[in-house]
């Protein structure tokens, strides 16, 4: 019996997801230029030939991983922005992030390389470009969170968010199994993520 247009697309997607978790497993392992669609061919187990039917070559290949990576920020993102409460948006931000990091943390430090790029490498460039684009546009959405809360400098508040988490991490996808990930979670929660006391901001605004 020929299979139905869902169960081509389900497997699609399966082969797809197969060949992608192949090459970031090498990408990871001996880096991007020295991997060949050979060798990502024989990690997934499928010839070239079959890999060519989903992907031109390996740039085409990264640039649609990139695209994933910047649908987890973009969705996270949207996820928190449908919170009411801003301490709480600031909760799933940090709930999303470091565990994001902690079930892949080589991921993480892939990704993070391909954010330093240098400019003069024309192939990779504008893939680092779009990754910085999309923790741009997070960090404004935080702006604006730490606006709501009705903090001093939401700005510089904001840049002071990202510079700890961001920290957290880097130190998390670096050494796994060496950080408490519960403790410091809890720690960046009672920094940033609380209401304003409004007896302060109210005793505040009579001063002023």
């Amino acid at each position: 019996m020929p299979r139905t247009p869902e169960e081509n697309d389900r497997i699609r997607k399966l082969s797809k997801d197969k060949i992608c978790a192949a090459a970031m497993e090498l990408f990871i392992k001996q880096g991007y230029y020295a991997t060949s669609i050979n060798d990502i061919a024989k990690q997934a187990g499928i010839s070239k030939g079959l890999l060519y039917n989903y992907y031109k070559g390996k740039e085409e290949l990264l640039a649609e991983m990139v695209v994933a990576r910047t649908r987890e920020v973009i969705k996270v993102i949207e996820e928190a922005s449908a919170i009411e409460i801003p301490s709480k948006q600031l909760e799933h931000i940090v709930e999303g992030a470091i565990n994001n990091i902690q079930q892949k943390p080589d991921v993480h430090r892939f990704y993070l390389h391909l954010q330093t790029q240098p400019i003069a490498d024309e192939e990779l460039i504008k893939y680092s470009r779009l990754l910085i684009e999309e923790n741009a546009r997070m960090f404004e959405v935080q702006c604006e969170i730490f606006e709501r809360l009705g903090v001093k400098n939401p700005r510089q508040r904001s840049l002071y968010f990202s510079t700890v988490l961001q920290g957290s991490m880097l130190m998390i996808a670096t050494y796994p199994n060496k950080i408490p990930i519960a403790e410091i979670k809890k720690e960046i929660m009672a920094e940033f993520c609380k209401e304003p006391n409004v007896e302060s901001v109210k005793t505040g605004s009579r001063r002023n």
